[in-house]
């Protein structure tokens, strides 16, 4: 049973501390909001080890619910927005001035700007825990992170050790007659010898310890343009740098590669579409494109994106967020921890995305097994995966894409409400 006591004897009913002493860089932390009830908690894993009373944004500047991570500690704060109004203890949430701070007003019902006030006490407190990259999740209702068990999270490669010999029949190592040379078992008697250094014990390798942030969602007409100009540049079209963007030599080989096909595009008045995708994948012989993308992040800096296959797309995947709490290198397992967000589409953004159907949108049943199961990813990027993961790595699922958030120096921010 884990010892628990109360920072303070004015907070009793407000503010309860568990493990005083942990440290600043703590991994496996998470931060959770709920605005219903006006109150914060700290997990670490699935033990609750801090909770406080919190005031979030009233009508009119109502605080973001959705997943979001600390960007930024400054232990004294002014609001660039608010009259240079003073935040003690400041952690930031977005660039566009959502913060947890230090106020003096905690009437435990929505009072501020927009922002999560905290009492003073605690606030600090929470300062000393947690480092850049703490997950905090903002939702109406009260959330709690659970164990995920699935085949498609990632879990560390273990190094298998292959036998010195085979199956072969042993042969006696010592002669009938002093007249007759040694005979010695070996995997293969035709091969070269195998060179000494490598029977010898290979040099553990250490484990990742920066943890890495992933984003699994929906195509958007940015990937789509990377990959034409991809694959258009691979087929002597010469579509520019790929970068997603629809300038002058990305438009000029598209056209170029419409014109040589005019049946194929008759009637097709976009510049780019869904015919234009396949038909650029077939011409480069790459099969069906993918509708899908993986992106992988560290230190709120991009790594690597790669394109994964989403079943069903006409059906919502829903909004989840996994933690890796603890990883075991040896045995080559991963303890992950998630949760479901509800996350309603409107019309127009179900629309966008081609879905007809957001029933795994809410949270009922067994959402996030569902949605993992539709996710299908190439084995050489969830190796590539498997090999940076760390404790505190994060992975967000979510049919809206980037957001609007999520830029130069973040983890992947998804606003599940405004």
């Amino acid at each position: 049973m884990v010892s628990r006591f109360v920072f303070g004897l004015g907070l009793l009913s407000a503010t309860a501390l568990v493990h005083p002493a942990f440290a600043a860089d703590a991994r496996t932390l998470q931060i959770f909001v709920s605005k219903d009830k006006q109150s914060l908690a700290v997990y670490d894993g699935t033990e609750v080890v801090a909770t406080s009373k919190v005031s979030t944004g009233k009508d009119g500047h109502t605080t973001p619910s959705g997943i979001f991570s600390v960007l930024e500690k400054q232990k004294y704060h002014e609001s660039n927005l608010y009259s240079n109004a003073p935040m003690p203890f400041m952690q930031r949430l977005t660039w566009s001035g959502i913060a947890l701070h230090e106020s003096n007003s905690v009437p435990r019902y929505p009072a501020s700007h927009g922002c999560v006030r905290m009492p003073g006490a605690f606030a600090k407190m929470l300062y000393g825990m947690t480092g850049n990259g703490i997950p905090v999740i903002i939702s109406d209702g009260e959330l709690a992170p659970q164990p995920i068990d699935h085949p498609n999270l990632f879990r560390p490669e273990t190094s298998v050790a292959m036998p010195l010999l085979s199956d072969v029949e042993l042969r006696p190592s010592m002669p009938d007659s002093p007249q007759k040379p040694v005979q010695v078992a070996m995997n293969d008697t035709a091969a070269m010898p195998m060179p000494v250094a490598a029977l010898m014990p290979k040099p553990e390798i250490e484990p990742p310890s920066e943890p890495i942030s992933m984003l699994i969602t929906r195509r958007t007409l940015r990937e789509t343009v990377i990959d034409i100009q991809t694959l258009l540049n691979q087929l002597g079209f010469s579509a520019g740098d790929p970068d997603g963007l629809l300038g002058p030599s990305t438009v000029q080989a598209v056209t170029a590669f419409k014109t040589l096909r005019p049946a194929e595009f008759a009637g097709d008045r976009s510049l780019i579409s869904d015919r234009l995708l396949k038909a650029v994948y077939a011409a480069a012989g790459k099969g069906e494109p993918p509708n899908g993308v993986i992106m992988v992040r560290k230190a709120f800096k991009p790594v690597f994106e790669a394109p994964v296959t989403i079943t069903d797309p006409g059906l919502a995947l829903g909004t989840h967020f996994f933690t890796l709490h603890a990883v075991d290198e040896k045995a080559g397992t991963a303890d992950w921890l998630g949760i479901t967000l509800e996350n309603n589409l409107s019309r127009e953004t179900m629309k966008r995305l081609g879905i007809s159907n957001q029933e795994s949108s809410i949270v009922t049943g067994k959402p996030i097994a569902r949605s993992l199961s539709r996710i299908t990813i190439p084995d050489e990027t969830r190796r590539k995966i498997d090999a940076l993961i760390a404790p505190g790595s994060t992975l967000t699922i979510s049919d809206t894409g980037l957001g609007t958030e999520t830029g130069e120096g973040t983890n992947f921010i998804t606003i599940t409400r405004g």
